[in-house]
């Protein structure tokens, strides 16, 4: 039987080579020692997490505040390298969501069919 630790560490392995990965770490070493960029970024990211903080606790987020995200959204995104670094993110996000879809198929499968038989 196949020990899923194992795979888990073959799969770590696989995606640090994968081309999107690559990708990913290239425009992120890029950015990081581009002190501009790297302020730029690391402004957006702290005024993200601000706002989602504020969301997850219930409060209401200002207009002020979401104009101000939006102005940083639009700053970054012009910036060639972050808007690159960005896409690959979201790249990056995808196949690890998908593969995280493919893993987890054994357990709705298992409650799926137990759910399914629950209603009949």
């Amino acid at each position: 039987m196949a020990n899923p630790y194992d795979k888990a560490h073959e799969l770590a392995r696989v995606l640090k080579e994968s081309e999107e990965f690559s990708t990913l770490k290239e425009l992120h070493d890029t950015v990081n020692s581009d002190d501009v960029a790297k302020r730029m970024l690391d402004n957006f990211r702290k005024v993200q997490i601000e706002l989602q903080q504020k969301q997850m606790q219930g409060e209401q987020i200002s207009e002020e505040e979401i104009q101000n995200a939006q102005k940083q959204f639009e700053l970054v995104q012009q910036h060639e390298t972050i808007s690159k670094l960005m896409e690959a993110e979201q790249r990056m996000s995808q196949v690890i969501g998908d593969i995280n879809k493919i893993i987890t198929e054994p357990l709705e499968e298992l409650y799926g069919a137990e759910g399914e038989g629950e209603q009949q």
